[in-house]
């Protein structure tokens, strides 16, 4: 099995004293090849970890399935690696009948980086994907507090990023009967739609999909590639520590997804759909 940390030693230098030596840890970064009825549908680079969820939330970010029974069997194939060891770095989904497939000379040509979820999607119409999970009526609201909280829980979740500072992290919350949120289900990767396509895809292999009253946080910006990801898995907010983009507000606003970005723990800016977030009184 791949792993998500890869030691290495490196040499530090500074402009005040010699070089020295010492043992680093990094990120794992690995492609891996998704296979749809044993033909090739897309590659993409992550680091090696929850796979399978990685894999389901992809195929839902795409429209393929919604729904756990859409999918029936998924495994790491056969093949054997450069090292003599069973390849990790592919998977085979077979999808249940009646699933359609994808129209797979159309979907991606090119591989998707650890940076761009979208990069290789054959058409600009296909970029945007219409979901079977409605959040617009969603009656789901929260106290502005506990979303606060949510990027300090995030972070106690982020093991790989205290070890390498190399990855991104994602994670959902729902809120119990007290009224307080509660971690679900969390991630890590080199990238960021990585890390959202595990606990999304994660949730459906559960059958938790629709995701209504949950909230998606997650480490970065929030991209229009993640605001998407939100809405196709039936999520109503999104909650971000860095900076919008304004392709993700104008979907947030078009869909009812309630955008929420520079949450620091302290104050937080909503763009979209306000009403969800109860202010302090």
């Amino acid at each position: 099995m791949k792993r998500a940390v890869v030691r290495w030693r490196v040499h530090t230098m500074s402009a005040s004293g010699p070089a020295r030596q010492r043992p680093d840890q990094l990120a794992g970064e690995e492609p891996m090849e998704i296979r749809l009825a044993g033909r090739p549908f897309s590659v993409t680079m992550r680091t090696p970890g929850q796979d399978f969820d990685l894999v389901a939330g992809f195929l839902l970010s795409e429209g393929v399935i919604w729904h756990p029974e859409q999918v029936s069997r998924m495994d790491f194939g056969t093949g054997i690696g450069a090292d003599g060891l069973r390849d990790y770095n592919t998977v085979e989904v077979t999808l249940a009948p009646g699933v359609a497939l994808p129209d797979i000379s159309m979907q991606r040509h090119v591989y998707t980086s650890s940076s761009c979820g979208i990069c290789g999607t054959a058409s600009i119409e296909a970029v945007r994907k219409a979901s079977h999970h409605d959040v617009m009526t969603d009656p789901f609201t929260v106290d502005v507090a506990e979303i606060l909280a949510l990027p300090t829980l995030l972070r106690a979740q982020q093991a790989n990023f205290d070890r390498t500072g190399g990855v991104h992290a994602a994670a959902l919350f729902t809120q119990d009967d007290s009224g307080h949120l509660r971690l679900v289900s969390s991630a890590e990767d080199v990238g960021r739609h990585n890390a959202v396509d595990k606990v999304l895809g994660g949730a459906l292999l559960r059958g938790q999909l629709p995701l209504g009253g949950a909230v998606l946080q997650v480490s970065g910006r929030a991209s229009f590639e993640l605001a998407q990801k939100a809405l196709m898995a039936g999520v109503p907010i999104l909650s971000a520590v860095s900076a919008p983009s304004s392709l993700a507000v104008q979907l947030g606003a078009e869909r009812g997804l309630t955008v929420v970005a520079f949450n620091n723990g302290r104050t937080l800016n909503v763009y979209t759909h306000e009403h969800r977030i109860r202010a302090a009184e």
